[in-house]
């Protein structure tokens, strides 16, 4: 049995990274209303990463609408900064985070500035802001308010939670149709 030229030679192919499979849990048919903002909340968060599940890094960094600057890895990116930003540092006041991929310079940089061999650090990453955001909420009363420095308006932790099933739906249609675009994969 012949071994491969590179392996002969002692090299070693370099380990392409492709972004792990994702199970999806549906979310409760009848439950109370923190489960099922929580279990929908979960569903689309699995959903964005079961659209990237299989690409490689290459992959998942492709734009493939030439006018925009939509990738799957832009999405995963934009969703980390989403996750920190409304539950971490609006709602549980964390002023000392900085942003993940935006700068002053590149306020888009968590789209512009995607780049394949960054692309398991960032999965990894939106999985801890995930993970992060959840337990900033564990414990909190869905009518615990808070004030959007920005816009001096009070909201509360349940539009918070609406608002992140909104944004997920919104940018999982985006992922649904970058998907198929890459390599013809469809599916809800």
């Amino acid at each position: 049995m012949e071994l491969p030229l590179q392996a002969a030679m002692g090299q070693h192919a370099p380990v392409i990274w492709t972004a792990p499979e994702v199970a999806r849990t549906d979310p409760p048919n009848i439950a109370d209303e923190r489960t099922a903002l929580q279990g929908w909340l979960d569903y689309h968060r699995e959903t964005l990463r079961w659209k990237c599940a299989g690409l490689t890094g290459e992959q998942l960094v492709r734009r493939p609408v030439a006018s925009s600057t939509l990738s799957l890895l832009g999405l995963v990116r934009h969703m980390a900064e989403v996750e920190r930003a409304w539950f971490l540092e609006r709602f549980a006041g964390r002023a000392d985070l900085a942003e993940l991929f935006c700068t002053d310079e590149y306020p888009d940089g968590d789209f512009d500035l995607t780049d394949a061999a960054s692309a398991e650090a960032d999965f990894s990453r939106y999985v801890a802001e995930c993970a992060a955001a959840d337990e900033a909420a564990r414990g909190h009363s869905l009518d615990e308010t808070f004030i959007r420095q920005r816009t001096g308006e009070r909201l509360d932790l349940r539009w918070i939670y609406l608002h992140m099933i909104e944004e997920y739906a919104r940018h999982n249609g985006h992922a649904d149709l970058i998907r198929e675009l890459i390599d013809g994969v469809t599916g809800d």
